[in-house]
């Protein structure tokens, strides 16, 4: 079958959206399937070329958009050019059978919508952030105003026409169906991670207990929580809380740590992907945040690095949430409701006084991530959604049949 990916990253940019992308389109070369790309040029970081690895008999198709800064009018600009050049590439160029759209920019579905409609191809949504929700539940945008509405309505008009919308969780399923969006369109797969760069290292000793959390710290996730429960440690040298990454939650924890003057906080930059493993093994316990008003929105992500590392991991966030379930699943790590100071620094004296209990979980988390988390497992499942005989049911013959 003739597969059109769209999204505006793709390898050699490291963001995560195109680099799982990037995972789909190589299974899908390996199947036999013929895989033509549409997305961005440019990138808000740096790129690293080896990313293009494995992708050679991909069809890559760089548009020209313009750079990608953290400002909202260069951001809007960027994303509106790339858009109308993938409707350009969706409804006139080459047609395939089957249009896959993820969700950078917000509304990229409807591309393959005008797909669907113009040219009969099948389209399947992967939708990584759900709007307009995220923007309601930060407050970029009002609850109900015209902006929600309008944007909301044109969502939820490319998912009703959609023939299958990949969640990454059981919670942004349920969010989308509290849209309107009917269960038999839904389906879940949630990310993963590369095995093959993700190893697991020894534990470290257990002096001090290392507290790591990774990438990064926005507005969606919770603060406020993390912070008390450092405060109320800062006293001590059992434990030590270190933040490698960016965001603003970064600011506002480094500004109360200078003002506690916390000695057991270590801020530190985004750190290498290639020394990931090394990074993600300095630890005993990883961090994972999440504001409640945010949970199905969207799905973080950092609990599949961890648990490759074979690191357990402390979800700070509502019991809905899907790192909550991964817990309640698998025994990887400890869940703390957003609020609960006291209760994550018991927790945490509790771990302090027993760290048979962090290396026991620190096993079930490895088990759990090469079961269901590892790329060859992830990438072929979402092949799987794409090439479900139920998707591609009405699809004439010869259009089902690989070139």
């Amino acid at each position: 079958m003739r597969f059109l990916l769209i999204n505006q990253f793709f390898p050699p940019d490291p963001a995560p959206t195109g680099q799982l992308l990037a995972d789909v389109a190589r299974a899908l070369t390996v199947a036999g399937h013929s895989v033509r790309v549409v997305c961005g040029r440019a990138s808000y970081v740096a790129c690293d070329a080896a990313g293009d690895h494995g992708l050679e008999l991909v069809d890559v198709r760089r548009v020209g958009t313009t750079s990608f800064r953290r400002g909202f009018l260069s951001r809007l600009v960027s994303y509106v050019f790339f858009f109308m050049t993938a409707v350009r590439y969706a409804a006139f160029d080459k047609r395939a059978d089957v249009v896959f759209t993820l969700t950078t920019p917000p509304l990229l579905s409807l591309t393959g919508t005008l797909a669907k409609l113009l040219r009969g191809s099948r389209h399947i949504i992967w939708e990584m952030d759900v709007y307009p929700d995220i923007a309601v539940a930060l407050g970029v945008i009002a609850s109900g105003g015209i902006l929600d509405r309008t944007v909301g309505g044109f969502a939820d008009f490319s998912r009703h026409h959609a023939d299958k919308i990949i969640a990454l969780g059981p919670c942004m399923s349920n969010r989308l169906a509290n849209r309107g969006i009917p269960s038999t369109k839904l389906t879940i797969a949630q990310n993963w991670i590369d095995g093959t760069r993700i190893s697991p290292r020894s534990l470290p000793d257990p002096i001090p207990m290392v507290l790591l959390y990774s990438g990064n710290l926005g507005r969606a996730h919770d603060t406020a929580t993390l912070g008390e429960a450092m405060g109320k440690l800062s006293s001590t040298d059992r434990f030590q809380f270190i933040f490698a990454g960016a965001g603003d939650g970064y600011a506002e924890l480094r500004a109360a740590c200078e003002l506690r003057q916390a000695a057991n906080v270590q801020f530190l930059p985004y750190q290498d992907g290639h020394l990931l493993a090394d990074h993600l093994g300095t630890c005993h316990i990883g961090l994972v945040t999440q504001r409640a008003s945010t949970c199905g929105a969207v799905v973080p992500s950092k609990t599949y690095g961890l648990m490759a590392a074979g690191r357990p991991f402390i979800f700070i966030g509502p019991a809905e949430a899907t790192p909550a379930l991964l817990i309640r699943t698998y025994q990887c790590g400890w869940h703390v409701m957003p609020g609960d100071s006291e209760g994550l620094v018991a927790l945490l004296q509790l771990l302090a006084e027993t760290p048979r209990l962090i290396g026991e979980a620190a096993g079930r988390a490895r088990d759990a991530f090469l079961e269901s988390y590892e790329l060859q497992v992830g990438a072929s499942h979402v092949v799987r959604i794409l090439t479900d005989a139920e998707v591609l049911d009405g699809m004439p013959e010869s259009l089902a049949t690989v070139e």
